[in-house]
């Protein structure tokens, strides 16, 4: 039977085995030096202060992992460093703790523990580093004492104080059947750390208390089947920004929302720490699992409901919420009051600035802006059109991880910007252009000729390309396009980045040409980009298909308008 539960340093006690399957002792100086500050830090500033120690916070070391070979004997499959660490700081204290260290690779090296004679660190390798970390901690124990005008005695008892009431490890005895050297590999050599979710399990699973053995089984099939079901991507990345690789457990994204674990909180098992301490008062843990479960169901429920899934979706995304406010902001209310809550965070996450009005946005000074107005606006239509219709992919818009930071606004029709490049690039852009001017049969005949004969040249001139990349945006651009509304909102649309940058300063054609192709081979393209380069928003005897016309500039803006005015606190101008 597993066991999980804290324990004071001062508590621990019994005989370690580190088996042959493990290497031996190899923390350095950077190792040591941290476990001493981590610890020592917990007194504050003044050291000396008897009230201060006593009333220091408490401090979790990393777990301990071991199996119970019987006549307080232990397995030590993780956690070795540490405890040796630990060995030798009270051995430098001249305190005699309550564990031993035995090593069967070398039974010498408990010997060496136990006596610390410096003269022998160059018969083996343990004994080396053995060595130096005493030295080490010989070190930061002198400067401690020289440095706070105190001595060996005070600093000593301030440690053996922290060790006693203060510093805990997370103590996980594993079940007699464990595979020990399987969970050695998984935890040391595949570099795969304990989870707060796994020592939650553990922690239901574990010893006699509260549940029978049939209830334990039910509650691992359940969460099996809650981790099972947060490895659907559509699920998980409606739910959070994070990419799952940040996550070797995903149920850990349910356990840290009921913990109330802030984003950027270093503790590592803070999420454990919240429900051990709910075991530790006395709660039941059938009710706790309950409610585990219930806030699982409530996810879900969000995700199955069309409107909650868009708004919540476009909450997280856009990353002006996360799953942690949305949460506490829909607690004790109803559907209809969370789902008025909602659109208050929509409203606000698109407000605008008093001394400004949305025409004013540009895409040099405005960009974060206008692409969180322009994924509501993607968002909103894709759910105005009905749950029967289709729902917004947040997994292919955040795929692999990267949030709405791999999506940049693309200019619809070409900036005027300075060319820059190379030789390929040169090349590419020419290409490109000849195929939308060959549009106009004999019109550009001679821009053709033009271009044939610079894509003949072993080396393009850059200056040369220059001119002739002026004449080419002039016949393929708009009349009525100036800098100004290049730049606004009428002219710019969400794209990945990469499909951005691989379409770079290319005329409206050109890239409705490119978007058509990349759509029909499968990419992803927001609906409202796609409609844009398709004309969907045009009227058809307004609409010229090879321009981005100050037609279709206006019919956009209708479109978004349209699509946003309960959100919107004014129209956007056409700039």
């Amino acid at each position: 039977m597993s066991k999980l539960e804290m324990k004071l340093v001062d508590n621990i006690q019994g005989k370690f085995i580190v088996k042959l399957y493990q290497r031996g002792y190899r923390w350095g100086n950077l190792e040591v030096e941290r476990l001493l500050n981590d610890v020592y830090n917990l007194l504050g500033d003044d050291s000396t202060n008897l009230n201060r120690m006593r009333n220091a916070k408490n401090y979790c070391l990393q777990p301990i992992v071991v199996k119970n070979l019987g006549d307080d004997e232990f397995e030590l499959i993780d956690g070795q460093q540490r405890l040796t660490t630990l060995f030798l700081i009270y051995k430098f204290m001249n305190y005699n703790p309550n564990f031993s260290l035995h090593y069967e690779r070398s039974e010498k090296s408990a010997a060496f523990l136990e006596n610390i004679d410096l003269s022998l660190e160059e018969d083996n390798i343990d004994f080396y580093f053995m060595a130096q970390a005493y030295k080490t901690i010989k070190n930061w124990f002198e400067n401690k004492i020289e440095t706070g005008k105190t001595n060996l005695r005070t600093v000593s008892r301030n440690f053996e104080n922290l060790f006693a009431y203060n510093v805990q490890i997370i103590w996980y005895e594993v079940d007699e059947i464990e595979n020990s050297m399987a969970m050695f590999t998984r935890l040391n050599i595949g570099k795969i750390p304990l989870t707060s979710a796994e020592l939650v399990k553990a922690a239901f699973l574990s010893g006699k208390e509260q549940n029978s053995t049939g209830r334990k089984d039910e509650i691992a099939l359940q969460w099996d089947n809650i981790e099972k079901e947060l490895h659907n991507d559509s699920l998980w990345y409606f739910l959070t920004n994070n990419s799952a690789e940040k996550y070797q457990t995903r149920i850990d994204l349910v356990l840290d929302l009921m913990s109330g674990k802030r984003i950027g909180d270093k503790e590592k098992y803070s999420t454990f720490f919240y429900f051990d301490n709910l075991k530790r008062s006395g709660e039941d843990l059938d009710k706790i699992w309950q409610e585990i479960v219930r806030n699982f169901l409530l996810l879900k429920d969000w995700r199955e409901n069309h409107t909650f899934y868009h708004k919540i979706g476009y909450l997280i995304a856009s990353g002006y919420k996360n799953l942690s406010e949305i949460y506490a902001a829909s607690k004790n209310k109803t559907k209809r009051e969370f789902l008025a809550r909602l659109d208050e965070f929509i409203k606000a996450s698109i407000k605008l600035e008093s001394e400004k009005n949305y025409s004013d946005w540009n895409y040099n000074n405005d960009a974060e802006k206008i692409r969180r107005l322009l994924l509501l606006f993607n968002v909103e239509s894709v759910r105005q059109n009905g749950e029967q219709s289709q729902w917004f992919p947040f997994d292919r818009y955040k795929f692999g991880g990267k949030g709405e930071n791999s999506w940049s606004l693309e200019h619809i029709h070409a900036v005027n910007s300075q060319d820059r490049g190379n030789q390929k690039q040169w090349r590419e852009w020419l290409q490109l252009h000849k195929k939308s001017l060959e549009n106009f049969h004999d019109e550009n005949k001679e821009l053709l000729e033009a271009i044939d004969k610079m894509l003949a040249l072993k080396n393009i001139d850059g200056e040369k390309f220059s001119e002739l990349r002026q004449k080419i945006l002039k016949t393929l651009s708009p009349e009525g396009m100036n800098d100004e509304s290049v730049d606004s909102i009428a002219n710019l649309a969400l794209l990945k980045c990469e499909v951005n940058s691989a379409l770079g300063n290319s005329v409206f054609d050109v890239k409705r040409n490119a978007i058509i192709d990349l759509d029909m081979h499968g990419a992803f393209i927001p609906f409202c980009t796609k409609m844009a380069f398709l004309k969907y928003y045009t009227e058809s005897e307004k609409n010229q298909i090879h321009f981005w016309s100050a037609n279709d500039r206006r019919a956009y803006i209708e479109a978004i308008n349209r699509v946003l005015k309960n959100f919107l606190a004014e129209p956007i101008k056409e700039g």
